[in-house]
């Protein structure tokens, strides 16, 4: 903000007068398409009162010049080309001063905020005006105002950072990420299968597996791992199985259930792991199978 903007207060701004509007005109608040330009105790105004008063204040404008009590100080230290390390009180307090009468008069809130800020000045610039006591040592006396600079060059920097900071480009405000359209051709998508449906095929299966289990006492340890690389070596060399023909082997083999459940197993795990896809084209079709990735 200029320092021309910073030396304007806030004003008062006055509404024009309305004139009423003259018997069987329209005037320029009545009302407009049926609808209403007010409300007044939730009540809508579709005409303004003839008998209406608007204070003179009852509109104001205000614009916030400084960001706090340091922000002016600096700005009457910098606008008048003092030296920040050697402050002239009595000049720069009495206009600190005068700044905060004059919003005093328009919002008291605002100048509560500046008064500890004055306080301080008030302080320093007594005690410069008190005679210097001689130390002991040859160390000379502090300045009051050594507490006061520290914290104007201290609350300048972090401005003139906070200004470098600002003319970064930023997203949004100086520039905008660009966006290309690609477009992507989608793989059809096949009906998923119902688990009743699944639930049929299997049992199904482990009727076939029982007719032909053979009554052979044996002891066989199963790997579920082993037979999912059966599976995707099957897979690989078709396109598309039937649910049913992964246990051919399994039930012509005679091996019994233990084996076809091992291989259900099996092939539940695939799907799981997302190597292979049950499909169906529609309710009760037949199931297939396939590898869920192209091989290699």
């Amino acid at each position: 903000m200029s320092a021309g903007d910073q030396d304007k207060l806030p004003l008062p701004v006055e509404l024009p007068a309305v004139a009423p509007a003259a018997p069987g005109t329209a005037g320029p608040a009545d009302m407009v398409d049926g609808m209403a330009f007010a409300r007044l105790y939730g009540e809508p105004l579709f005409k303004l009162p003839q008998d209406l008063y608007i204070p003179p204040d009852a509109l104001e404008i205000f614009l916030e010049a400084f960001e706090g009590p340091l922000d002016l100080l600096l700005y009457l230290i910098r606008k008048q080309n003092f030296n920040v390390l050697d402050i002239p009180m009595s000049q720069v307090t009495r206009q600190y001063l005068s700044y905060i009468e004059q919003i005093r008069k328009t919002n008291l809130e605002l100048a509560a905020e500046y008064l500890l800020m004055a306080a301080m000045l008030i302080e320093i610039k007594s005690r410069m005006l008190l005679p210097v006591k001689k130390a002991d040592s040859d160390e000379e006396a502090e300045d009051p105002r050594a507490e006061l600079v520290r914290r104007l060059l201290e609350y300048e920097q972090m401005k003139l950072a906070a200004q470098r900071l600002d003319t970064v480009p930023q997203l949004g405000r100086d520039f905008l990420r660009s966006q290309v359209y690609i477009e992507q051709s989608l793989a059809p998508r096949f009906p998923d299968v119902e688990t009743v449906d699944l639930q049929a095929a299997w049992a199904d299966v482990l009727k076939r597996a029982k007719l032909n289990q053979h009554h052979k006492i044996s002891r066989e340890e199963l790997s579920v791992r082993e037979h999912m690389s059966q599976i995707l070596r099957r897979l690989q060399h078709a396109r598309f199985m039937e649910f049913s023909e992964l246990f051919e082997d399994a039930v012509r083999s005679g091996k019994g259930v233990p084996v076809v459940v091992v291989n259900f197993i099996a092939m539940l795990e695939l799907s799981r792991e997302s190597l292979v896809e049950i499909t169906q084209a529609e309710p009760f079709a037949p199931i297939y199978v396939r590898l869920a990735y192209s091989p290699s």
